[in-house]
């Protein structure tokens, strides 16, 4: 009877508004632009290097970096020269960094058309210092591929920084995870998303923050949820998460693990194993996960013994979306 703009029938989700109580939470990591990056080797030799002339480590400014890759499958051990906004003279202070640098960017920095990256070659190209406020005083942070067959989130220490292709989520606590990692959330993501191909949830889906996180109404608007100790249905999402990613911790890295065992354990190999039905442990926690999520907004998991439908999930969204884009406008 009607095509949406994006194609679709049904509830027009182009129509969801960015909230404003979601502002400042998601973010894309730095594009470095140049070969910032350093191997692990390389990376061990700068930071055991004696003190710089400033009488400074090279660990403040060669940092853990982490690429979609790293989420997807397992981890490199990279690390990356980040010089934030230092000057040229501030940075040339930490030796072996600095030259590297000059080595590896300067040259396809020197002729680039924006005069900012050409002048600053130094730094990255986009530093991004509103996430980097945002993290501040977070130990941990919430990290997902923004680009991926599977979507899912891991808990990631704040000292490590993540490229430009990796979604940066401003928030440490398992109640925020629990809720992104719901059934309901990721309905939302994936209605909202884009794609590399056609395709359902077996395309390439891109996380995209504008339409995926920004306009997604959580149970509580973000920074006024009660605590665990405020309100049990808090408490529940929270141990469903710790729960979940407790349980797949112990199964991307099992003690006594050989590295062909390892190689395999990865979170996209975990869940193409979910999905072809084969991961019974995973099916239980998620879907403990989602009683507790769906009891927070309040809607039943299922209609007479069967899921409640995608239809209806989207649904609910949209209209909680436009009853809090109505509560706070943007403009106030």
């Amino acid at each position: 009877a009607t095509i949406n703009a994006d194609l679709t029938s049904g509830d027009d989700l182009t129509t969801a508004i960015p909230l404003k109580e979601n502002a400042g939470l998601s973010f894309q990591g730095p594009a470095k632009v140049g070969h910032f990056e350093v191997e692990p080797e390389v990376a061990r030799k700068m930071l055991t290097a004696p003190l710089n002339p400033n009488g400074k480590s090279n660990a403040e400014v060669v940092v853990p970096w982490i690429i979609a890759k790293d989420l997807t499958e397992r981890p490199k051990g990279m690390y990356i020269v980040d010089f934030l906004s230092r000057s040229e003279v501030e940075a040339a202070l930490f030796e072996m960094p600095f030259e590297y640098v000059k080595h590896h960017v300067y040259n396809t920095r020197k002729d680039n058309n924006r005069p900012r990256r050409r002048e600053y070659w130094w730094q990255h190209g986009e530093r991004n210092p509103g996430m980097r406020r945002a993290l501040r005083n977070l130990k941990l942070y919430i990290a997902s591929p923004r680009v991926s067959i599977h979507r899912f989130f891991q808990f990631v220490p704040v000292q490590t920084l993540a490229d430009g292709r990796v979604v940066v989520i401003a928030r440490e606590d398992d109640y925020f995870m629990g809720v992104l990692e719901s059934t309901i959330h990721k309905r939302w993501s994936i209605a909202t998303s884009s794609r590399r191909r056609d395709g359902d949830d077996g395309g390439r889906i891109t996380y995209n923050i504008e339409s995926c996180f920004d306009t997604f109404p959580f149970p509580w608007p973000p920074r006024t949820e009660p605590s665990e100790d405020e309100d049990p249905r808090v408490k529940a999402i929270a141990d469903a998460a710790r729960s979940l990613v407790s349980l797949r911790d112990a199964w991307l890295n099992p003690p006594n693990a050989s590295e062909a065992d390892l190689k395999d354990r990865t979170l996209t190999k975990l869940y193409n194993l979910r999905a072809a039905g084969k991961c019974a442990w995973l099916e239980n926690a998620h879907r403990a996960l989602d009683q507790a999520v769906f009891a927070a907004y309040g809607w039943p998991l299922e209609l007479n013994g069967q899921a409640l439908p995608t239809q209806q999930i989207l649904a609910n969204l949209l209209a909680l979306n436009h009853q809090r884009a109505a509560s706070h406008p943007a403009s106030e």
